[in-house]
């Protein structure tokens, strides 16, 4: 195939004008250029490296309304998303910039020689250096925020690593768009072309080669767990083994906890839907188990619940082939054992999913594997707990997940401290009394947890954490002041840069 279509979700028609695939000389080449530009990329000091992420953000808002009409054509998602996706994308860039310009992410530590000591200890002083070119797999469902420029990509630029993106092809003329402007940056800040590359195309083939590349030193995957296993798979089997931070299945259970119920079931059920819905339920943080205990109030959500469910209408989703995996998993878990649909929406078509709410016993989810299963889209099921026992011993059999909710209210609080180390093991964000979809950028974000939630539970995708997946340490011990890296040398202390010197901290 030499070229394809980009398609119109709300109608599944091809869209656009043909775009050109690229194959495995396009890969071999943008890696080649991103290898080629790390030395001159990862020298540049703090200002310039921050400059360049605010001029991306210029560069992105100088497209104007083209982006948004392409993202609102090719996701089917509302335009109103698109500017919010759009201003959290900015914004991520503009945080990185910040996370940059502190120097905190060096971790300069510097511990003087100690000549009269016995041993001696030697002059040694470290900081942080980019891995190298990282590849970045464009996600479907967030076509700007985790795509092209999204958090991956953001990152790793600050980090100091070329990057190079694989499109998703369910956006591609969005992606290039955004590609054209990250490019622009790259000239207008005197940076080397490799610095970044985008590269288009429909096959899986392409993102193997990308990452098999012996050059691309880390990749940055959000996707499907059968896709991140697979360039994880792919990742190990080479003569250099690397990593791959892929964030890939998570069902974010919800807890109802006793006494919140009581007091506000059938609000909690009617809040609970509104979230199920967002996006068509194409959320990674969609919250896809509820869990509660058996008691006053529960009637009353499940009744909230099934009436916001009925009344939903069917939305459009991302891609044909999401709808139809989407629709292949709720009729599975309809025809499990022991599971009743409790409330479904209007049916949906080709392009359109509808929504779905079903529930099973404590005993029976336990004794399937299947119902734990993600569903991508806006289904989620509702498993009774005869009392904290058995919620506790739900919760210790799921496997790792982005988040957990406690809706819980101040009689709850014991119950609520006796069951967050159990979470703390299963997620890597709980939050009380809210609904897990939508992630905040800030410094304190963990957007991450234990498989299959994640590939690396001690990283995070979103956040300015984030940036240390694409740092390793390098030690230097015993060298001269004038072939030290400029900033590990005495006379850049004062630079604002904090350090670690002596074990004390220096502000800088």
């Amino acid at each position: 195939m030499t070229e394809f279509r980009s398609v119109a979700a709300e109608t599944g028609a091809p869209h656009g004008a043909p775009l050109a695939v690229h194959g495995p000389a396009d890969v071999a080449a943008a890696c080649a250029a991103a290898d080629a530009a790390f030395d001159t990329y990862r020298a540049t000091d703090r200002e310039q490296r921050a400059s360049f992420l605010e001029r991306i953000a210029d560069e992105i808002m100088a497209i104007g309304d083209s982006l948004i009409e392409a993202y609102v054509t090719e996701s089917g998602l509302p335009r109103v998303r698109a500017e919010g996706e759009r201003g959290r994308t900015c914004t991520q860039l503009r945080m990185f910039a910040d996370v940059v310009r502190t120097g905190r992410w060096q971790e300069l530590r510097i511990d003087p020689a100690l000549p009269d000591r016995q041993p001696p200890r030697p002059d040694l002083r470290l900081r942080m250096i980019p891995v190298g070119p990282v590849a970045v797999f464009g996600a479907s469902n967030f076509p700007l925020a985790f795509s092209t420029a999204g958090g991956d990509t953001a990152s790793a630029l600050a980090a100091g690593c070329p990057v190079v993106v694989k499109g998703h092809p369910a956006h591609p003329i969005t992606g290039s768009l955004i590609a054209e402007a990250i490019s622009k940056a790259v000239a207008a800040c005197g940076l080397p072309e490799g610095v970044f590359r985008h590269l288009v195309g429909p096959s899986n083939d392409l993102g193997a080669a990308l990452v098999q590349d012996p050059r691309i030193m880390a990749v940055g995957f959000t996707g499907s767990r059968a896709g991140g296993l697979a360039l994880a798979k792919l990742a190990q089997a080479r003569d250099v083994p690397i990593p791959v931070y892929a964030e890939m299945a998570s069902i974010n259970p919800v807890l109802l906890l006793p006494e919140a119920l009581k007091a506000r079931g059938g609000e909690l059920g009617a809040a609970f839907v509104g979230s199920l819905t967002m996006g068509a339920g194409q959320f990674c943080t969609n919250p896809g188990l509820v869990l509660a205990i058996e008691g006053d109030g529960l009637d009353a959500f499940v009744a909230a619940a099934r009436d916001a469910v009925s009344e939903a209408k069917p939305q459009t989703m991302l891609t044909t082939g999401i709808r139809d995996a989407y629709a292949k998993g709720v009729e599975a878990l309809a025809g499990c054992s022991g599971v009743e649909t409790i409330a479904k929406g209007e049916e949906g078509d080709r392009t359109h999913g509808g929504t779905y709410l079903f529930q099973t016993s404590a005993e029976a989810f336990l004794s399937d594997k299947a119902l734990g299963d993600e569903v991508f889209g806006a289904s989620s099921m509702m498993v009774r707990c005869k009392n904290e026992a058995e919620l506790a011993q739900v919760l210790s059999g799921l496997e790792g997940q982005l988040t957990a909710t406690l809706h819980m209210d101040e009689a709850d609080e014991g119950m609520a401290s006796r069951l967050l180390p159990v979470l703390e093991r299963k997620v890597g964000r709980i939050l009380a009394n809210g609904w897990p979809t939508g992630v905040e950028v800030c410094h304190a974000m963990v957007h991450g947890g234990p498989f299959p939630a994640t590939s690396d539970a001690r990283t995070t995708s979103v956040g300015s954490l984030a940036i240390d997946r694409f740092l390793r340490p390098v030690s230097y011990q015993n060298l001269a002041q004038p072939v030290l890296p400029p900033e590990l040398r005495d006379n850049a202390y004062g630079d604002g840069a904090p350090r670690l010197i002596d074990g004390k901290l220096n502000l800088g």
